[in-house]
């Protein structure tokens, strides 16, 4: 999803936690890979200067200026009224100058869509490793395909520390529109609430709620509509294609052919998600391209994966909030005590609400 941002899979692939928080351990990777780390969050942190020093400096453009100032508020609605972390996150800005933060590569065996993965002591096991650089992003991906991998490398706007640094509104966030801006703050102090290692789908499925909850009050509070709208229309129904797509495609691996019958029924599985996306765009989207860049770009295994962490457990935690009447802070408790839960017992408990929703 290169460029995946407000025009498109924003809320698939835009804020996926990069593990700059691994550069304070030891870890179990390369010295050369932590340097990296390292340095790129060094500089950010460099970088940062509080929002209102920035909204007041003469020389702040008018634009960005207002964005701030409008982010700001976002900030302060986050904390006083979705009872999220109190602190200095998202009130310094970090003028980057490039389009992301970090490129996130994925990687999968050829016929399988279990990533491989990388764990770390505070962030623990993730599907990617992240890169300051997309020259070294490039390179640590060529040497997986060599290695006979499926590789995608996408570029990353936001991400999330965890709490362990002030983490910073980012000028790569500066092309979105006030309202994207603001759900990204609530889905990032989201993972500074609570955070299990090792869960990405609970990660980003309870983030992804409290982003999608908390926007909704936002816009009540403001006086404004209930957001319907055709663009989130699209991308769910984007989404749902590419979902389906994945689970046929494990079903092809898990399946009696033989490699070779698997690799041939793997294209041919891709040519018909790419048949079902021209006819849902030529159909009911009216010939909106949006996704095209996405969908006729180079396709395998590890392209598909970012799909589905961001939304498997979200009527589940929608449930869950509805059951604490409402409350932020129940809700929160009633969170920490799934976390509590062995992946198992987690699983399960998410699966019983996902029923009753």
């Amino acid at each position: 999803m290169q460029r995946s941002g407000p025009g498109a899979l924003d809320r698939v692939f835009t804020h996926l936690v990069p593990l700059a928080a691994a550069l304070l351990l030891s870890g179990c990777s390369s010295a050369a890979y932590y340097g990296q780390l390292a340095q790129g969050q060094w500089q950010l942190l460099q970088a940062r200067q509080p929002v209102e020093q920035v909204v007041a400096d003469p020389a702040t453009p008018p634009a960005l200026r207002a964005h701030l100032q409008r982010a700001e508020q976002a900030r302060v609605f986050a904390s006083q009224q979705l009872k999220l972390p109190d602190n200095r996150s998202y009130r310094v800005y970090a003028d980057l100058g490039r389009p992301y933060v970090v490129w996130n590569v994925f990687a999968t065996p050829e016929l399988s869509l279990q990533p491989v993965t990388h764990c770390f002591p505070i962030a623990g096991c993730v599907a990617y490793r992240g890169y300051y650089q997309q020259g070294a992003a490039r390179g640590a991906a060529a040497l997986m395909r060599q290695g006979g991998l499926d590789v995608y490398v996408g570029g990353v706007e936001a991400y999330s520390t965890l709490g362990w640094f002030d983490d910073p509104i980012l000028s790569s966030m500066m092309g979105w529109g006030d309202e994207r801006l603001a759900t990204l703050i609530f889905h990032e102090l989201a993972h500074q609430r609570f955070y299990v290692q090792d869960d990405t789908e609970f990660n980003e499925s309870f983030a992804s709620f409290v982003e999608q909850e908390g926007t909704r009050q936002w816009r009540a509070a403001r006086g404004l509509a209930a957001v319907g709208g055709d663009q989130g229309k699209q991308r769910d129904q984007f989404i749902r294609l590419v979902l389906g797509s994945r689970e046929r495609l494990q079903a092809i691996y898990a399946g009696p052919l033989d490699d070779a019958h698997k690799r041939q029924a793997k294209q041919r599985e891709f040519e018909r998600l790419r048949r079902e996306y021209r006819q849902v765009r030529d159909g009911q989207w009216g010939g909106d391209k949006r996704y095209d860049a996405w969908m006729y770009g180079p396709m395998n295994n590890a392209k598909l994966l970012p799909f589905g962490l961001y939304d498997q457990w979200v009527p589940a935690f929608a449930a869950l909030f509805r059951d604490a009447g409402g409350d932020w802070a129940r809700f929160y408790e009633r969170v920490e005590q799934l976390g509590r839960l062995s992946t198992e017992e987690r699983k399960a408990a998410l699966q019983r609400l996902m029923v009753s929703q």
